[in-house]
């Protein structure tokens, strides 16, 4: 999968059992990101992203895939209400994951309106030997984006809890 091509489709269920295309928010920016509940890497950057979504309004979506085996269900939905997330999205065989090669949680991917993905990896730049994010990737990518540019910045490596894919 590479950069300034289009993002691959995907259709996932979120926790009531309705299912959600990638392809339905064209038009729109869409922030492709991997999570965990048990993650706090997943739960200090959906801080930060909650309080962006907000002031960008209906022009961003953000598509949250829980890809971890080792989490319930259950467990997902208990962290999505606490954190305020808006939807959640089971991918339960990791088909999702896989085909964006998703590493870690948070792993995050941003799609441009016409389905181009535009950046792919680390939603800050907290790092092991940097525990204060200075620059915000997701923001800068969807903040480019919304002007009508192309992200300066379009693949970082992502940082946080390796997806568990077998139990």
């Amino acid at each position: 999968m590479d950069i300034n091509q289009p993002a691959p489709d995907f259709e996932l269920p979120d926790l009531d059992g309705h299912l959600h295309r990638l392809s339905a928010s064209r038009g729109r920016i869409v922030v492709v990101n991997f999570w965990s509940c048990d993650c706090p890497h997943s739960e200090r950057t959906d801080r930060s992203l909650m309080a962006t979504f907000i002031q960008w309004g209906d022009e961003v979506v953000m598509l949250t895939i829980a890809a971890n085996r080792s989490e319930s269900a259950e467990a997902g939905a208990e962290a999505a209400r606490a954190r305020r997330l808006p939807m959640l999205l089971v991918d339960a065989e990791q088909v999702v994951a896989d085909l964006y090669e998703a590493q870690t949680t948070p792993h995050a991917f941003v799609v441009d309106r016409a389905g181009l993905l535009r950046y792919r990896g680390a939603v800050d730049d907290v790092a092991f030997r940097q525990k204060i994010p200075t620059r915000f990737h997701i923001e800068a990518a969807v903040e480019a984006l919304l002007e009508g540019r192309i992200p300066e910045v379009q693949e970082t490596p992502a940082f946080g809890c390796v997806i568990v894919r077998d139990i």
